[in-house]
């Protein structure tokens, strides 16, 4: 192969400099055109192997992501033909959400071409009869079942454990980590510390801390674990999260003797969606799709531009699920090994946000677990105290969401297209910890003019 720039002499990063200092005119390189991110990572012009002391060992994986179609399951019949349709119209997995151990799962997945596809469960319950089911159907049909459980989860997000008949929920893991081999049981809802305001840096150390407790509680733990991402729109940092986060996962799990895959199971943040000029948001999941692809997830749910406040529909599921079909047969996103691997500036993000994310890790396991700082509700001041920042930055109008707080419609009028109530609901309830609040950026906007709306 001919290389066709030897006859070009190499450019130092020092001339490079050099040449952007004379381009400025006079102001100053640093604070013009260098910025820091809310993980206090300094964010340079530009990027070079003169500046590079890392390795470019492989750290993603080839983006054969799978599509996966979101059903939540409350009408048998209707959510497998739903299911059949999707699968039809190009689906390769499904993630159905159930309430209900009582649920006929037989008949849910009946008729379902199972061999051929990844089957997750969202389960808002713990039942050992209910896995037992699925692992006999997963034997049988030789599927590919992930159960997504998570315990400390659901505490996080509810308040409380599952009510299970077993002293404690590790106590029904561990029995059903016993009694299955092929369904893939425990799950880390990353998404929650995202939607809720946490910086990259403390999504990816939450979700190691959260994972670190089943190592220490679960048994045996012999099948992937799935990790539900969400990601935002910060296009080079999302896919530096999804691969910091894979480094160190098997980073640990090396350390305790697993040699299990980090399953990463993607779908955009609902924290930068609006309820107003809600089409910009098919701009905002698309861009959030590609990060999750070049960052190497392994299955893509991608979120319905209208989710907000439209119950489920075909047209914005089909447009939902064709974005990603653009993306993997038309943009061929798929056929590139390892995409974001090489670039100088992924991978140094990737290294800082890897460093910053072990330290804050390491800080946790020293003051007890994270399990620990859950209960003592560190976890969520921390948090809290990150999406006030973020919050601060979008009502002054330095964070921005066009539609929103920038080039506003004021002719846009959405009290008579609500189906769903879009802002955070208020639901007082017994709980052993305060749960950790999802919360939009824009809502308090949106609010004030659906109120002018009604007042109009």
């Amino acid at each position: 192969m001919k290389k066709l720039f030897d006859d070009f002499d190499p450019i130092s990063s020092k001339q490079w400099k050099q040449r952007i200092q004379f381009e400025l005119d006079g102001a100053d390189y640093a604070t013009t055109l260098i910025w820091n991110s809310p993980e206090d990572i300094q964010v340079k012009p530009f990027y070079h192997k003169d500046e590079y002391k890392g390795s470019f060992a492989s750290n993603t994986k080839a983006s054969e992501f799978k599509i996966c179609q979101n059903i939540f399951v409350y009408d048998l019949a209707k959510s497998n033909l739903r299911a059949l349709d999707s699968i039809a119209r190009g689906a390769e997995s499904l993630r159905f959400t159930l309430a209900d151990a009582q649920t006929d799962v037989e008949k849910l997945l009946e008729n379902l071409p199972l061999e051929k596809l990844t089957i997750y469960f969202n389960l808002s319950f713990l039942s050992i009869d209910f896995i037992r089911k699925i692992e006999g159907i997963a034997q049988h049909k030789n599927a590919n079942i992930y159960c997504n459980l998570d315990p400390i989860g659901e505490l996080a997000k509810q308040g409380n454990w599952f009510t299970t008949p077993e002293k404690n929920n590790f106590e029904t893991l561990n029995a059903l980590a016993a009694a299955t081999a092929k369904v893939s049981l425990i799950s880390i809802n990353s998404g929650l510390y995202q939607n809720a305001g946490a910086t990259m840096a403390q999504q990816i150390a939450y979700s190691l801390g959260h994972v670190n407790e089943y190592f220490n509680r679960i048994e045996k733990i012999n099948t992937p674990i799935v990790f539900q991402v969400s990601v935002g729109t910060n296009y080079f940092f999302e896919i530096a999260k999804l691969r910091a986060l894979r480094l160190l996962f098997n980073l640990i799990a090396k350390e305790y003797g697993h040699n299990i895959d980090c399953h990463i199971l993607v779908s955009p943040t609902k924290r930068n969606k609006t309820v107003y000029d809600y089409n910009v948001n098919l701009l905002r999941t698309t861009t959030e799709c590609m990060s999750a692809i070049l960052g190497g997830a392994d299955a893509i749910a991608n979120l319905p531009y209208d989710a907000l406040y439209h119950k489920d529909n075909e047209f914005s599921d089909r447009i939902a699920r064709n974005q990603l079909l653009i993306l993997k047969h038309e943009s061929y996103f798929d056929k590139v090994n390892n995409p974001a691997d090489g670039s100088y500036y992924i991978e140094s993000l990737t290294q800082q946000l890897a460093e910053k994310a072990l330290t804050l890790f390491h800080d946790i396991e020293a003051q007890g677990g994270f399990l620990k700082q859950l209960n003592a509700g560190i976890i969520k001041r921390k948090i809290q105290e990150s999406a006030n920042k973020e919050q601060e930055l979008f009502d002054t109008g330095t964070e921005i969401l066009l539609g929103t707080n920038k080039h506003r419609n004021t002719n846009d009028h959405m009290t008579n297209e609500l189906e769903l109530f879009p802002f955070v609901k208020i639901k007082p309830r017994k709980t052993l910890i305060t749960p950790l609040i999802e919360r939009r950026l824009a809502e308090e906007i949106e609010q004030e003019r659906l109120k002018a709306e009604n007042n109009a």
